[in-house]
Parts: structure tokens; sequence; C-alpha cells
């Protein structure tokens, strides 16, 4: 059992440092600068993977928090219009984050007219620094506690104040190191395909331990039994499904 610590912010004189927002900035600044270094090391245009981060970060966290208003707590947000600003301080949701990169990486591709095979190359290329920041990122959502879990003996269980529990920011923390460490792994070993295998397996893989994970979680609003990230991870399936199917239409000559 692991001991219960909470940090909000960190106070530097005048300035106060939320931690949620500075692990999420440094897991962003860390992802980013991998994905940089593994472009040069491959030969792809740096440029271009900090173009897309950028639109991918910027729709990601907007739609993050936009999901995490619409799905978690609307009517406290409408109550509270001001506070659906405060992002730096917590609650953003996975789907929303994901609805919102996925918008921004297919108006991207459009508007620099990227081919698919492109994609799939950069794609791979940034996935070790998706799971790097997302891992560093997790890292905040642990030390402020907002996805606390069910009741639990388990060893990695917290030690809450009203008593042992699982949290699932250090969970997901967890999964996004070992799915790093998967993705370089894939990387090195199918890096010449420029297939985006790399990053279908890895965000599959997150989305099926994802959706398995949730049911441990206490306080989050269910839908039909399942939270909103449940039925994102479904999204994210069929959303990979789909960018399989039409990666083979387009690599199939016409005869």
């Amino acid at each position: 059992m692991l001991p219960y610590l909470e940090y909000h912010a960190i106070i530097l004189g005048p300035v106060t440092l939320q931690v949620w927002g500075l692990w999420v900035s440094l897991g962003v600044i860390a992802g980013v600068l991998l994905a940089d270094r593994l472009a040069k090391k491959n030969f792809l245009a740096p440029q271009l993977v900090w173009d897309l981060a950028v639109w991918a970060l910027l729709a990601g966290l907007l739609g993050a928090r936009v999901g995490h208003v619409l799905f978690y707590d609307p009517s406290y947000y409408f109550a509270n219009p001001v506070e659906m600003l405060y992002f730096w301080q917590g609650g953003a949701s996975s789907l929303g984050g994901f609805i919102g990169a996925s918008l921004a990486v297919g108006a991207f591709t459009k508007i620099r007219k990227i081919s698919f095979t492109q994609l799939s190359a950069y794609l791979d290329i940034m996935t070790p620094g998706l799971w790097l920041g997302w891992a560093i990122g997790r890292i905040g959502c642990f030390f402020i506690h907002d996805h606390p879990g069910t009741l639990s003996n388990f060893m990695l269980a917290i030690n809450f104040p009203d008593g042992a529990r699982h949290d699932l920011g250090l969970y997901d923390s967890i999964l996004a190191w070992v799915l790093l460490a998967l993705s370089l792994i894939f990387f090195k070993k199918l890096r010449q395909q420029n297939s985006g295998l790399v990053f279908l397996f890895t965000v599959a893989l997150y989305a099926f331990v994802r959706f398995w994970l949730d049911f441990l979680r206490a306080t989050d609003v269910r839908y039909f039994y399942l939270t909103p990230a449940q039925w994102g991870m479904g999204v994210v399936f069929l959303g990979l499904t789909f960018w399989q199917i039409y990666g083979k239409i387009r690599s199939t000559p016409i005869k």
C-alpha cells in the first residue's frame, strides 16, 4: 500500500504553480522534444512534427476540457461558467481530447495536403512522445487524486483518508510508461514501413486496458453503466478500425 500524498499547488513567493498544470506542461514539452529527436534521426521534417503537435495539442486540450464540462459535471459548470476556463486545476476528458485532436489532425492533413503514407510515418514517429507526455501528465493527476477508485487492499492502492483505494491517475501513468517502452521497441522494428502500426497498436492497447480499468473508478458519472471514457474507448476502436481499412484501400492498386 502506498502513502497518500496530495499536492494541488506549489507556492514560490508571489507565484503559485498548479501541480496538475505543471505536470501536464512538462509532459507536453518532453513528448514533443522526443518526437523532434526521432524525426531528425529518421530524416523526417522536425518542423512538421512541431506543427502537427501544436494543432493536436491545442485542439486536444480544448476538446478535453469541453468534454469534461459536458460529460462529467455540466450542471456545476453551467452554474459557474467562469470555472470552465480553469483548466489548470484539472478536469479533462479523454474522449473529448481524442475527438478534438483527431479533428485537428484531419484538418491539418487536408490543409497541408499530407498523404496517408506521410501521415502514418509521422504518427509512428510521434507515438513514443505521445506516451511519454501522457505518462508525465498523469503524474499530475496522481498528486491531486482527481480519479479515486474503489476501496482495495491491492499493493498499489493509495491510503486515502477514508480508506485504501485504487488511484486511476497512477494506473494510467504506469500504463503509459509501458506503452512508451513498447512503442520504442516497435518503432525500431517497423520504422521503415511507414505503416502507422506503432500508433495503431499502442493506442488500441491503451483503449483496451483503459476500458477495463475504468470499472475501478469510484466517482465518475455513468451512462448506461459505463463511464464517458469507456464509451470513448469504443469510439477509439471504431476510429482505428476505419483507419486500418482506409489504409488498406489506399495501398491496394487499382486493376
